[in-house]
């Protein structure tokens, strides 16, 4: 590995107005240390986020709930209420304070949600009775003050509430203002209500839709510009999962969507559209030493910074970055472990191993207690 004279990851990086030192950006992760059952981010949190914020990087939230119709598990936070605001408020003084900035994520679970979390029947383009109970997708759980639980069963959206929907975002993205964001990324991946919307393995609506490439991009769009009426272009950004399975997802020409989307999202000017690479399901890598492909194709087609991620180690991260195949690479494994990674990268110093079994152990264990490096006597502080 080289050192940051020479690593191309630590060299500077224009996303809308804002220019980071270094591209080894903090991806977004579900940890589910919220308050329950008020979803207002916690001193966990706070702690969590400060120890991760490095002078000029970038973090990405966690997904945050737009509403509690489209709140996705116990645990997890939300911008809905003036509370979880206030929440969130706390966290982003911190990092900006050392320096970072931070873009909030606007989720909405759609289907993969519980009636005892969100309050109501999941929402969806369609009805598909044999997700919840489809053996095939053991990921197909919801995080519920009962445990870990198939999502309920969901309904399909009447085409005069998608205006509501809509304008959740829209209100969500005020919030994050509000909060002290430097900017918000669209959650359009991994299953979420966007995604289910773009792909046609959820979505068989007959409406304007559904169908067509551009009518299934329709409510990403329609929710994009209503974000943009908040932020201005160059402070939105996106996020979408190209050919990735996880989540029981898919679409008949993956390439034909994702190309059209890529596309798309050129007519905004976006601060940058992140990726998820297909080599990853969540947390877990399905296929060893494959390249970054997505990112290749789409940079081809999508004219803003390209952030990628999905199982990337320092060393493939830097590859990916020097070929121009993206320009910044999003950590998540590693992140958990190292709360000073950019500078473990730099330095090519040992990376803290991460323990899978705290992912969602809803406390301190896992989360804030993994120690930094120690430079002055070469050893974990």
């Amino acid at each position: 590995m080289s050192t940051n004279g020479a690593n191309k990851l630590f060299t500077p990086v224009q996303i809308g107005p804002t220019t980071l030192k270094h591209r080894v950006v903090m991806a977004p992760m579900t940890r589910q240390r919220s308050h329950w059952p008020s979803n207002v981010p916690s001193d966990l949190q706070v702690e969590y986020y400060t120890q991760r914020s490095s002078d000029g990087g970038l973090i990405i939230a966690e997904g945050t709930a737009v509403s509690h119709r489209g709140h996705g598990g116990k645990g997890s936070p939300g911008l809905w209420t003036d509370e979880q605001v206030t929440g969130w408020n706390r966290i982003t003084e911190a990092v900006h304070a050392k320096g970072a900035y931070m873009f909030a994520q606007l989720w909405h679970a759609g289907r993969l949600s519980h009636q005892s979390t969100s309050g109501e029947t999941p929402v969806a383009p369609s009805v598909d009775p044999d997700f919840w109970t489809n053996p095939a997708s053991p990921a197909n759980m919801v995080s519920t003050p009962d445990g870990l639980l198939p999502p309920s069963p969901h309904r399909a959206l009447e085409t005069d509430e998608i205006p509501g929907v809509i304008d959740e975002y829209r209100i969500a993205a005020h919030n994050a203002k509000v909060a002290g964001f430097d900017g918000v990324e669209l959650h359009s991946a991994y299953g979420y209500l966007l995604d289910e919307f773009l792909q046609d393995i959820s979505n068989h609506r007959t409406d304007r839709y559904g169908g067509s490439v551009e009518n299934r991009a329709r409510l990403l769009t329609e929710v994009l510009e209503a974000t943009i009426s908040v932020w201005g272009t160059d402070r939105v950004a996106v996020r979408i999962a190209p050919s990735n399975t996880f989540h029981a997802m898919g679409d008949s020409d993956p390439h034909a969507l994702f190309g059209y989307v890529a596309k798309k999202l050129n007519e905004y000017g976006l601060a940058y559209l992140h990726i998820i690479e297909p080599r990853v399901h969540g947390f877990d890598l399905i296929a060893e030493g494959q390249g970054p492909v997505a990112a290749q194709e789409l940079r081809k087609l999508f004219d803003g910074p390209i952030i990628a991620t999905g199982a990337f180690e320092p060393d493939t991260a830097e590859k990916t970055v020097a070929r121009g195949d993206a320009d910044l690479i999003g950590f998540a494994r590693w992140f958990i472990s190292n709360p000073d990674l950019p500078k473990r990268i730099a330095l090519n110093l040992p990376l803290n191993p991460y323990d899978r079994d705290t992912f969602y152990t809803f406390d301190a264990r896992g989360y804030t207690d993994y120690p930094a490096y120690d430079i002055a006597v070469g050893q974990h502080a």
